[in-house]
């Protein structure tokens, strides 16, 4: 199978589970955290059902903590693409304030991630939130099935998942259950990329590399954002960096690279040897991180 032929049959696998999800679905939302995963996932939604529009909203779940080019690029390329795009924040915690420092990593996404989801999940009344996520990028999201159970509190028992054998899903409910559902399980980053470049699809530019002020903490390349507080020892330095994953400023950490394109990106993964989220904070505060805020409710 040539590299384009797979990429056909990962995107006509994804468009089947997304044109499933909106047949069996009354009220689905696609979560949308404007990284590359969602830009592809809009993509797939928009040949899904063309010509008419994407048939269910976009959610983004604003922390307060996002890079400002994030922000910039989701409510442009949201305007451009015609999508309809809902944000919603806990307001009262990022008022209190609630951030990593005060907190831990734990809590602070229990509160600004976890707890607005749900929220958010509620005010829609969704019984179905379609996300990027893929297996490759960490062991517990490895263990997700692409139909995946959430009970009436939205959490996840993945000790108690349901079988899914060839391409057939279980949609059943009960009474204020609902899905979470993944049509980008089988791919892998590199997959992602290859599909960006194939359909030129536009990604936010914190993906290539610049110059950019950054703080070294705990081994990572932490940016400049919201105006970050420096710890003791600690001075500002200009690295050539990039993103390979976006979340929250204080929790997401650059890395050193000289990528400025997108095939340029492709050849430095196919090179590389480390993982996809080793500087992402929020995955590493304890033993088993993520899956513990996925039982909670966590994307």
């Amino acid at each position: 199978m040539t590299r384009l032929s797979h990429l056909r049959w990962l995107e006509a696998e994804s468009i089947h589970i997304l044109r499933e999800t909106a047949a069996e679905f009354q009220r689905p939302v696609l979560l949308y955290s404007i990284g590359k995963d969602s830009s592809v996932l809009v993509r797939l939604a928009q040949k899904a059902f063309h010509p008419a529009a994407v048939p269910f909203p976009l959610l983004h779940v604003d922390t307060g903590y996002k890079f400002g080019e994030m922000i910039e690029f989701r409510d442009r390329f949201c305007r451009e693409q015609g999508l309809d795009l809902r944000v919603h924040s806990s307001q009262e915690y990022i008022d209190a304030p609630v951030d990593p420092f005060r907190l831990g990593t734990s809590r602070c996404c229990a509160q600004l991630k976890t707890r607005a989801l749900l929220e958010a999940l509620r005010a829609l009344d969704a019984d179905a939130a379609i996300g990027g996520a893929r297996r490759e990028e960490e062991k517990s999201r490895a263990k997700e099935r692409i139909f995946s159970h959430r009970d009436a509190a939205g959490q996840w028992d993945p000790r108690n998942q349901r079988p899914e054998l060839w391409n057939l899903f279980n949609s059943r409910l009960d009474k204020g259950q609902s899905m979470r559902v993944f049509p980008l399980s089988n791919w892998t980053e590199i997959d992602v990329w290859e599909y960006i470049e194939a359909e030129r699809i536009p990604v936010v530019p914190l993906y290539f590399a610049k110059p950019r002020p950054v703080v070294v903490r705990g081994g990572a390349l932490i940016p400049l954002e919201h105006d970050l507080e420096l710890l003791a020892g600690e001075h500002v330095e200009e690295r050539v960096c990039r993103m390979r994953s976006l979340g929250c400023t204080y929790c997401t950490g650059a890395v050193e690279s000289t990528a400025t394109t997108v095939p340029e990106i492709i050849a430095e993964l196919q090179a590389t040897r480390h993982s996809e989220r080793q500087n992402r904070a929020i995955d590493h505060d304890q033993e088993g991180s993520m899956e513990l805020k996925k039982r909670e409710g966590y994307f």
